[in-house]
């Protein structure tokens, strides 16, 4: 019997995993927001702040950060992760930042609180065993056309190296519709609940691709039993250098999480 199976028929309750002072997969419904690049001090600060304001408890901003164009904008870097520990400070939020190398894992844990691991690297096995030695929490995202087996078993190899700080998040997989960026496969919230101990978390953003979308789906999958969201906000999205079309600006995002207090709460959460 894997890792997981035991631990969920050996556990009443499901795991908690600590980000700072956040607990996830308790009452409380966690909100992870902040833009999906950290583009300069300005940007990053404005949206903490904001974003922090209205309720999200920690911030999101890549340093590192995945293109399929090796010509888009891919991240800042060295410098990122600088901009974030300055905002970290400042602010107090926690903060969830992308790891993609292995071999960046020693200055990325200087600053992240939660480390990501992306689609595009969830069967990484190589980067995945690496973060479970590190013993900070990790924020595992569904692969591109993963099935649910599949990405447990990318859990597994961080839990194998006495990591059990996981938390999943379902962002959408590739299908053959193209309205969307992807199809959220909100079955995959209750499912996981049933197969696994881990708290599951929703990204709407990168699910739909569409900020119009974002937070009906955002909405459907707090009562489908989510323990948090995650979500792409930026300051102005149409000059974002990445993922603008899916990004709320900070008024949509006031009026999510204004939409999100009340289905919460009809489910037994609190935001």
């Amino acid at each position: 019997m894997n890792l997981i199976a035991r631990r969920k028929n050996e556990q009443q309750e499901s795991t908690a995993v600590r980000v700072g002072d956040v607990i996830i997969g308790g009452p409380q419904l966690v909100v992870i927001a902040g833009p999906c690049a950290i583009e300069s001090y300005e940007q990053i600060l404005g949206t903490a702040l904001e974003v922090q304001r209205l309720g999200a408890s920690l911030l999101r901003g890549g340093a590192y950060k995945p293109r399929t164009s090796p010509y888009s904008f891919r991240g800042k870097r060295e410098e990122g992760l600088e901009i974030l520990a300055q905002v970290k400070a400042l602010t107090g939020l926690p903060v969830v930042t992308e790891i993609m190398d292995a071999r960046d894992l020693e200055e990325v844990a200087k600053v992240a609180d939660m480390l990501q691991i992306g689609s595009r690297n969830m069967q990484n096995y190589t980067l995945l065993t690496e973060v479970g030695k590190s013993k900070l929490p990790v924020f595992l995202k569904r692969g591109l056309a993963s099935t649910l087996e599949e990405w447990l078993y990318a859990a597994e190899y961080i839990m194998a190296e006495g990591n059990d700080q996981v938390v999943l998040c379902e962002r959408g997989i590739r299908t053959f519709e193209n309205y969307t960026r992807n199809t959220v496969d909100i079955t995959a919230i209750p499912a996981l609940k049933e197969l696994s101990h881990l708290p599951v978390f929703l990204d709407p953003s990168h699910g739909t691709g569409r900020a119009s979308l974002v937070s009906p789906v955002a909405l459907g999958g707090i009562a489908a039993g989510a323990d948090g969201l995650m979500i792409e906000v930026h300051p102005q999205p149409e000059l974002a250098l990445s993922d603008g079309d899916q990004s709320l600006d900070f008024e949509a995002f006031a009026e999510l999480m204004e939409r999100a207090r009340p289905v919460a709460k009809a489910v037994g959460r609190e935001i």
